[in-house]
């Protein structure tokens, strides 16, 4: 009996966030037949999500980019036609498909075409380098890669069968591409769209895969296949972060990154205007908001930080009203950033903890941030999280320990092999953190990156938070070294902010001030700018390097 009145509590949840955010509503008995059919036949993945998208809004714009605007409609017909030539080209169910694009249409539609047919999509990082992309394609195996231009010269040494191009730079909107004038001879999207058929597709014999690949901070990117997510992602992210159905959205974050992804797979569900810029540019950025009435604004901290770096006078000429939701995750917000960032633009901001292997764990809103600029926030609808020990034992409240998450959205394990550890069904974060007296999550740093300096555990986060809030400082990132006198200690790397007149020593002694003097790095490193990835991590390894 406790089982069923959990089952009808929950749904009851999930009817409410999905009214509230606009996605439950009436629609004509004909619309509603035809989404009824397309989710049996199907399913949630995004052949499924975009087609039924076309069905409720044919006419209304689904994608923004520098080429123009699609409707859902057109994007529909669109990927039936690319899938069609796709096919031709000998993709069937079960094949890899690797998508190597910035934010433009072209991702999407590489994506929707390859679900069209069942195909596995493998997300490839646009930063990664040569030696990185060689091992992931060799290891994945994709029959087909889609990527921009630009990313030709670092394929030249995969073992690739299949090329096509995504975004050529020459290439205008809706030409069908000169093939025969290409010296290599490959094809573009356009020309493979051009040549389908636009006719309806029958569903594959199997669902394809998502497959997202972990930061590669500290080592070679891993392969996790994500969850199709459907209305239970929806519904755990909504809870937390009031997002609208037929809302604008700038999506600045990489779409091959999970949080770009998440808001992707969003739009089918909300019929979100997905705006995308190939590159980010802090002044651009608040152009685009402005100028295409964005409503959200989905970002990775290092480019709130980068905005705010902007002058003064730029800023004050986007005031921004209409922005409601900046949805930021990837990396913690460092130092005061959030307070700053509302402090100028207004209490929007909504910061998401979580990783590739677990998707969003815990959620910190406006109000959070205010009170506790520190904190994760608080955990969505149908989401576990517990503090566990070394033994996988649960620790007592407030005590610090491993993260470990339980949701409906967190992988089963690497294309690889391996996985991350699992207790009782919850699954590592790699992360070290606690539950405040608050009821908020507190992440104290990674699992991996904690020191014993004399006896005393050391955080990198916590010190690297308290340089970042020091008014020369613009980021900062510290690293464990070996030590004689206390074991290890940190070495710390900051970028100053432009103009800014501090040395190591003044560095070290704001955070004496701050902190337990066991906390002070051995050392202080200034640098012109940190190694970070295309989703704005912090490349650890190579400063350790140095």
């Amino acid at each position: 009996m406790g089982a069923v009145r959990t089952k009808v509590a929950d749904a009851g949840t999930s009817l409410r966030v999905l009214a509230g955010a606009g996605i439950v509503r009436p629609y004509s008995p004909r619309v509603l037949a035809g989404m009824l059919g397309t989710l049996r036949s199907w399913g949630t993945s995004p052949a499924g999500g975009f087609r039924t998208a076309a069905l409720r809004w044919p006419d209304e714009v689904g994608v923004v980019d520098e080429r123009g605007e699609l409707t859902w409609g057109q994007l529909h017909r669109r990927t039936n036609a690319l899938a069609a030539s796709l096919r031709q080209e000998g993709v069937r169910a079960g094949d890899g498909v690797a998508v190597m694009c910035r934010n433009h249409r072209g991702f999407i539609e590489a994506s929707v075409a390859a679900s069209k047919l069942g195909a596995d999509v493998l997300y490839l990082n646009t930063a990664f380098a040569g030696p990185q992309l060689v091992d992931v394609l060799e290891r994945e195996a994709p029959r087909i890669v889609v990527h921009d231009e630009e990313f030709t010269e670092m394929l030249a040494a995969a073992d690739v069968e299949h090329r096509v191009l995504a975004w050529v730079d020459d290439e205008p909107a809706g030409t069908a591409g000169d093939t025969a004038g290409r010296s290599d001879g490959v094809r573009t999207l356009e020309e493979l769209i051009a040549r389908g058929d636009e006719a309806e597709l029958e569903p594959p014999e199997r669902e394809g895969r998502t497959i997202i690949l972990t930061s590669g901070t500290t080592g070679t990117p891993k392969g996790a296949p994500r969850p199709q997510g459907g209305v239970p992602a929806a519904v755990s992210l909504l809870s937390r972060m009031p997002l609208r159905s037929r809302w604008r959205c700038f999506v600045a974050a990489p779409l091959f990154h999970t949080w770009g992804f998440a808001h992707y797979q969003l739009a089918m569900l909300l019929g979100t205007t997905l705006v995308l810029r190939r590159r980010f540019d802090p002044e651009e950025a608040l152009v685009v908001l402005a100028e295409e009435r964005c409503d959200s604004f989905v970002v990775i901290p290092v480019m709130l930080q980068r905005i705010l770096a902007l002058p003064s006078s730029v800023l004050d000429a986007h005031r921004l009203p209409r922005l409601t939701v900046v949805a930021s995750s990837g990396s913690a917000l460092p130092g005061d950033l959030a307070l700053t960032w509302m402090d100028r633009f207004g209490d929007n901001l909504y910061s998401t903890y979580g990783s590739t292997e677990v998707a969003w764990a815990s959620i910190a809103d406006p109000q959070d941030l205010r009170e506790a600029p520190s904190s994760a926030g608080r955990l969505p609808h149908a989401t576990v999280v517990k503090i566990l020990d070394e033994t996988g034992a649960e620790v007592p409240p407030g005590e610090p320990g491993r993260i470990f998450v339980g949701n409906d959205l967190q992988i089963e394990g690497y294309t690889g092999g391996g996985a991350k550890e699992v207790v009782d069904g919850l699954m590592s974060s790699g992360d070290v953190g606690r539950f405040g007296p608050d009821g908020r999550l507190y992440v104290e740093g990674r699992d991996d990156e904690m020191i014993v300096s004399g006896g005393e555990n050391v955080f990198p986060k916590e010190v690297e938070d308290c340089l970042a809030r020091h008014e020369a400082v613009a980021e900062v990132a510290a690293i464990g070294v070996e030590d004689d006198d206390f074991g290890k200690r940190l070495r710390a790397f900051v970028v100053l902010v432009d103009g800014a007149d501090a040395d190591e020593e003044s560095l070290k002694g704001w955070v004496k001030q701050n902190l337990a003097r066991y906390k002070v790095p051995r050392e202080i490193v200034l640098l012109d700018e940190l190694p970070r990835n295309a989703t704005g991590k912090v490349l650890k390894r190579e400063l350790d390097a140095d």
